[in-house]
């Protein structure tokens, strides 16, 4: 059996093989159970080997990209990291000490960022992610770590498959397993992390698994769902306490009382319904909600997740991320790499 995560496919059983990914023939190693104990930085197994420069590493596939400050920041295939100062026309290569696929990245300010992915790896940047270091690795448990959020410099979280929670109180030095705070008895994946304003954190994954807290992720509370497949992504809007779920074919669930009662939001595109996996989301300044997913859908909505407009790109490319390129536009990651796009999502007409 295999359960789509955050747009990938971990395996069960829990043994490490190829699968498929965002709908194409790119794939991902997936592993065994993933256990991580209390480790200092300086106790990893294995000197890593760094990210190889390539020149076409822009065009690459590419997970998730964020802002540290004015700077853009996206990470991807083969440790591949890269930041724009430019809102997205031209890209720099970071040095990464790592070659395996990384899935997310988490800033803080505009100097200190956290990146996650296969081997349950954690590296860390405090230069707005021009050069990285490795925190943490576990070269014995293939699992991937998922999503990364951090309230400040010191604490954060991250998540990922077989019910993987993991803490640092002291930015990153020491990372300690706290998966039992979790009512998750079946190890279900957790793909996903956010904070919800006036309200708290929240947690989406395998099998429309839900968890929510009130106090920066000491307690946890499991809550019932209102879809019983996989849940790649959540997002807080620009109100109080309301929040959006998304996932496969197109399923998108949106809360006004923290995730207590959810209400479906109909995504109707030229052809019928949605039918791709919605994997990444942006919340702008001015409070538009942008979705994106694979077969190049990118959804808006300019009233708090309400409704939404539907674009399919004509190129069909899966995209898992999305962000302000901060004059307007939109920075699209996915399969083909980072491009800048329009507003509602479409390919920009350079003059």
């Amino acid at each position: 059996m295999s359960e789509p995560v955050r747009g990938w496919v971990v395996c069960r059983p829990r043994a490490a093989r190829k699968v498929a990914m965002l709908a194409t023939a790119l794939s991902l190693l997936a592993g065994v159970a993933l256990s991580v104990p209390v480790l200092a930085a300086s106790d990893a197994a294995a000197p890593p080997a760094f990210a190889i420069e390539s020149p076409k590493a822009a065009k690459g596939l590419m997970i998730d990209v964020v802002h540290a400050g004015s700077r853009l920041v996206a990470v991807g295939d083969r440790g591949h990291i890269l930041y724009s100062d430019d809102q997205g026309s031209t890209w720099t290569q970071a040095r990464v000490p790592t070659r395996q696929l990384l899935t997310a990245v988490f800033f803080v300010d505009d100097k200190h960022g956290w990146a996650v992915g296969h081997d349950a790896q954690i590296l860390a940047s405090t230069d707005g992610g021009a050069t990285w270091t490795q925190q943490y690795q576990d070269l014995k448990r293939e699992a991937p770590l998922l999503d990364v959020w951090f309230k400040d410099a010191n604490h954060g979280l991250a998540v990922g498959a077989y019910g993987a929670l993991i803490e640092t109180t002291d930015g990153g030095k020491t990372w300690e397993d706290v998966s039992d705070r979790l009512d998750n008895e079946d190890q279900y994946h957790l793909n996903a992390i956010a904070r919800i304003k006036d309200a708290g954190l929240f947690i989406v994954g395998e099998q429309g698994s839900m968890f929510r807290s009130s106090d920066d992720g000491q307690t946890w509370e499991k809550l019932e769902g209102p879809y019983q497949g996989s849940l790649f992504g959540v997002i807080g809007t620009a109100q109080p306490q309301t929040l959006l779920a998304y996932g496969l074919r197109g399923n998108l669930y949106r809360s006004t009382d923290f995730g207590s009662t959810w209400e479906q939001v109909e995504l109707n595109a030229t052809r019928g319904a949605l039918e791709f996996g919605l994997s990444g989301a942006t919340l702008l300044e001015d409070g538009t909600l942008v979705v994106v997913g694979n077969g190049g859908s990118v959804v808006v909505s300019h009233d708090d997740g309400v409704t939404f407009s539907v674009f399919n790109r004509p190129d069909r490319i899966s995209l898992s991320s999305v962000t302000a390129a901060g004059n307007g536009n939109l920075i699209l990651a996915g399969q083909g790499g980072v491009r800048v796009a329009t507003p509602n999502g479409a390919e920009l007409v350079k003059q």
